[in-house]
């Protein structure tokens, strides 16, 4: 039995069930039939005051988590990406800050999350207006060039993206580029360079149009092309500085020592600190759609930023695939990069996802139950927050014994041993939550994350060779791209 077969509101009665006119005596019917069901008054009578969330939090849930976790990575404190939609950035570098750390000595430390962002902006309005040149052909209305018009420059992105940039770019310690107000409040700038681009966009397809065979190469295009990237460099600067060509590289480690290393550039640092198999990595995803099949892989039409790079690429897996590897990964002393649907059953103040952390069904009298695919398909869910891995809590059902810090290696994980919860570092600050460190339930694992990032030579062998296959080609406005939306 459903929550909802112990309430009585009857559905409702149309005048017509070929015209689907919803009659008057139907809705009265309904008035009636809530005011004498006691327990939907009691719940109005609670909502009304009270936060929907407050009143339908499973308090034994709650009771039943905590923070503790048998395998953990991380030393250091949570950065934060306040109003801005960098999550993939941040935890791309937090997933590396800890490289720097060891090999330093350094006690907490964070990569500049502005100077990846200025070139992620520049790379994306040059991404963006080369698709507008291919596609100046089509009519306005298209819905690819709709859909890259409507947001031609937001905050979002992927793994591969992240990597592409780290690539070309380097990376630098936050003091020789810090945050300033417009990278940790993109709204306004976004607001402007979006401006600047559509009206590129206008003018090269206008160029196209008038040449009269229509060529996407004329002059007059690639100086539209030249002037708009000017604007968007130039805007750019204003709000967030002039990204340094070299830097000078000294710390004080955590024994209080002092380290000059003397003048770097981007590129050398990121080569001297960072892993030097990023293009290893492989982004598996968990998409249960029947159209997507298991061991295919995926991209997603004009998904990317940096022209020339390596394709966004997904590998689809089952979500025990994902487990596996980022479980391994975690036991090596490894953090794993993942993107998840954050706001399903999320407590912020306590730093919880859990399944049953609200009792929403109960609470409305509602079967709100649907499964992981019909949410995707429907629009209910998808990736919108990607944050890292640092911890994993192990348990063995068939062993009451079991002693999880025997377990040092992945080389040494028992078959049997499977993850309880998660550790996820955050980028929200430290103000709540476990200092800004959530607590990740299994099963809410398996329900809203929808991809990890980790080496390939975490994945099963047949997984490693479905790399070879051709991706499939989503369409650009697919669920599996929202991650670089926002």
């Amino acid at each position: 039995m459903t929550s909802s077969d112990n309430h009585t509101t009857p559905a409702p009665q149309y005048s017509s069930r070929n015209t689907g006119v919803l009659a008057p005596q139907a809705v009265a019917s309904l008035s009636e039939a809530v005011i004498a069901d006691s327990s939907a008054q009691i719940a109005m009578n609670a909502v009304t005051t009270i936060d929907v969330d407050k009143v339908a939090l499973n308090r034994q849930r709650v009771i039943s988590l905590d923070h503790s976790v048998s395998h953990k990575t991380d030393t250091w404190a949570v950065a934060n990406q306040k109003k801005s939609g960098r999550c993939w950035i941040f935890s791309g570098l937090n997933s590396m800050r800890g490289n720097v750390m060891s090999e330093t000595g350094i006690k907490d430390f964070e990569l500049s999350q502005n100077y990846v962002s200025f070139y992620d902006k520049l790379e994306k309005a040059n991404y963006f207006l080369t698709a507008m040149r291919e596609l100046a052909d089509r009519p306005i209305e298209d819905r690819t060039i709709q859909h890259l018009l409507q947001a031609p420059i937001d905050d979002g992105g992927q793994w591969n993206m992240f990597v592409a940039l780290i690539n070309k770019y380097g990376v630098v310690p936050q003091y020789a580029m810090p945050e300033t107000q417009s990278s940790s409040n993109t709204r306004h700038m976004n607001r402007d360079l979006a401006s600047v681009l559509r009206a590129g966009a206008t003018h090269i397809r206008n160029a196209v149009a008038e040449d009269n065979e229509h060529n996407t190469d004329s002059d007059a295009v690639k100086a539209i092309h030249e002037e708009t990237m000017t604007s968007i460099y130039r805007i750019l600067t204003i709000h967030l500085g002039v990204p340094p060509e070299k830097f000078v590289w000294q710390y004080r480690t955590k024994d209080n020592e002092f380290v000059r290393k003397g003048t770097m550039t981007p590129q050398e640092f990121a080569a001297t600190y960072l892993p030097d198999d990023l293009d290893d990595y492989v982004c598996v995803v968990n998409d249960p759609r029947s159209t997507s099949p298991y061991g295919d892989t995926f991209t997603v039409e004009y998904l990317g930023n940096v022209v020339g790079a390596k394709p966004v690429t997904y590998l689809n897996a089952p979500i025990e695939v994902l487990k596996k590897a980022a479980v391994g990964a975690l036991v090596d002393g490894n953090p794993v990069w993942f993107g998840c649907d954050t706001l399903a059953q999320s407590n912020a103040d306590q730093g919880y996802w859990s399944l049953d952390l609200y009792d929403y069904d109960d609470l409305y009298g509602v079967d709100l139950s649907m499964s992981k695919e019909d949410r995707l398909l429907s629009g209910d869910s998808m990736m919108t927050h990607a944050m890292v891995f640092t911890g994993v809590d192990l348990v063995d059902d068939s062993n009451d014994d079991f002693d999880p810090t025997s377990v040092t290696s992945s080389d040494d994980l028992p078959e049997t041993v499977h993850p309880r919860r998660w550790r996820v570092e955050n980028s929200w600050g430290p103000d709540k939550a476990d200092k800004g460190f959530w607590t990740m339930d299994d099963s809410w694992f398996s329900e809203n994350v929808y991809e990890i990032a980790v080496p390939k030579a975490r994945l099963p062998k047949e997984y490693q060779d479905a790399l070879s296959k051709e991706p499939h080609v989503l369409p650009a406005w697919d669920p599996m791209g929202a991650l670089a939306r926002g």
